[in-house]
């Protein structure tokens, strides 16, 4: 991952999906040790894969089409999808005596940005896997068209991620973007075209991570780091009373850095936000004046991103994320360029500090995005290890991202187990008739939807509290 950009680069193409059997097979052997080295997880259990196996049983035999709409607290997560569908599945379907054919595997979809952060060969190997690309903040026609292709006539199920982006809080669901209930009602209008009855569905499945030791020596080192990096004096633990030591010196922490980022942006950007008098900068501020404040100062440094790409804050805060996204990539991957190489020394400098500014401006929504499911009292409401892990590694993110470090770069802290539950199929088919009639019913049936799968998401993290 560049730390920055500094020149424009050539238009993003489209990866077109290439499943490649061999490709496909290598990864499932050496699934187990790719866990090992690139995570933290060393277990993955699942629940309920019994509906799983009936979903391929039916598929397999023609009867339905479907899609996995999985949680997406981590990007680990793809990662315990493939234990899932290539360990747990066929283990369970033989158990049952149920005879599935290979690949147990699914076509998925992935945000066209993770090749750029990534490295070039993840769209190599997403393409190899089945993956198909698509740009979250723009009508991408070319990556709905394969999409919609692969919905209703690829070889294997589908797989996506209905929040969009990692929220960084395995209890807490982002709101849901609507693309996944559109696909669905999209793949009934396709194969209704063709006389098609297979029946179409909304598989919900829940992720959420467990340490299997609690890391509280790690978790204590690591906030006695960030105290450091921002100029806080170390804070104390004593053994009788760690895990409250503990939450002050986090919620302090995190009150330090929203004063240090209020000032950042009053003082440099001009921006009018009210300006922290010194005693309540020192005051410990209680949970609801602190979610105010951050959620003022989320607000404030999407306004500075927009007002360089003139664009209205308009919509939910997800979705400002999605188009400053877009807008930075239309400055800096140049789709109105042919050939950047041939540009004139001169149009080729200017066309270099427009995608630098972006870059730059970009770098705004980013802290968002990674504060976006942030409510200022998660830790307090229940104070386990994963709570306090989870939004001190959002800190860490933070200052990575203003120390101009790969956030992607985690410390680790200790072995986790993750915990995958199946839930049961939502039927888009039986909600066909309500999404016909008129623009105005399928909007509405769109957001049903998207509300019944956010709900059995929601039930999934309640079940397994």
């Amino acid at each position: 991952m560049p730390r920055s950009i500094t020149e424009a680069q050539p238009a993003l193409e489209f990866i077109p999906p290439n499943l490649n059997g061999t490709v496909l097979w290598g990864m499932q052997q050496v699934l187990p040790m790719f866990t090992r080295m690139r995570t933290t997880i060393a277990d993955v259990e699942a629940q309920n894969v019994e509906a799983l196996v009936d979903l391929y049983r039916q598929f397999q035999d023609g009867k339905v089409r479907f899609i996995m709409a999985f949680r997406h607290p981590s990007a680990d997560d793809p990662i315990c999808l493939a234990h899932l569908l290539w360990r747990h599945v066929p283990r369970v379907a033989r158990q049952q005596g149920i005879a599935l054919k290979p690949p147990l595997h699914a076509h998925f979809i992935y945000d066209r940005g993770i090749p750029i952060w990534g490295g070039r060969w993840l769209g190599w190997l997403y393409s190899n896997l089945g993956g198909t690309p698509v740009h979250r903040g723009r009508m991408d026609r070319t990556g709905l068209r394969s999409i919609r292709d692969l919905f209703a006539n690829g070889v294997l199920p589908m797989a996506a991620a209905p929040e969009g982006a990692t929220n960084g809080h395995t209890e807490i669901i982002s709101p849901l973007e609507p693309g996944v209930a559109q696909m669905g009602f999209w793949c009934v209008e396709d194969l209704q075209k063709t006389g098609r009855t297979e029946q179409v569905y909304i598989l919900p499945i829940g992720i959420r991570y467990r340490y299997l030791t609690p890391p509280w020596d790690a978790l204590e080192q690591l906030i006695g780091q960030l105290e450091q990096d921002t100029g806080l004096p170390a804070g104390t633990t004593h053994p009788e009373t760690r895990q409250t030591d503990l939450y002050q010196r986090l919620y302090r922490l995190g009150q330090h850095l929203l004063v240090q980022m209020e000032e950042f942006y009053i003082r440099f950007y001009h921006q009018p936000l009210p300006t922290p008098a010194a005693a309540e900068a020192t005051t410990t501020l209680s949970n609801e004046a602190f979610a105010d404040r951050l959620n003022t100062l989320l607000d404030v440094a999407l306004k500075v991103a927009e007002q360089y790409f003139a664009l209205e804050p308009k919509g939910s805060v997800i979705d400002r994320c999605r188009r400053l996204e877009q807008a930075g990539w239309d400055y800096i991957y140049r789709e109105d360029i042919k050939d950047l190489d041939s540009l004139p020394p001169l149009t080729r400098g200017l066309a270099d500090r427009v995608a630098e500014e972006a870059d730059l401006r970009i770098w705004h929504m980013r802290m968002v995005e990674s504060f976006v499911a942030v409510t200022g009292k998660y830790v307090q409401e229940k104070p386990s290890v994963e709570r306090f892990a989870e939004t001190t590694l959002l800190m860490w993110d933070m200052i990575a991202r203003i120390k101009d470090e790969n956030p992607f770069n985690r410390p680790k802290l200790g072995s986790m187990k993750a915990l995958l539950t199946v839930g049961e199929p939502i039927s888009v088919s039986d909600r066909w008739e309500a999404y016909q009639g008129g623009r105005r019913n399928a909007r509405q049936a769109i957001t049903d939807l998207t509300q019944a799968i956010q709900a059995a998401l929601e039930q999934m993290i309640a079940a397994t509290a």
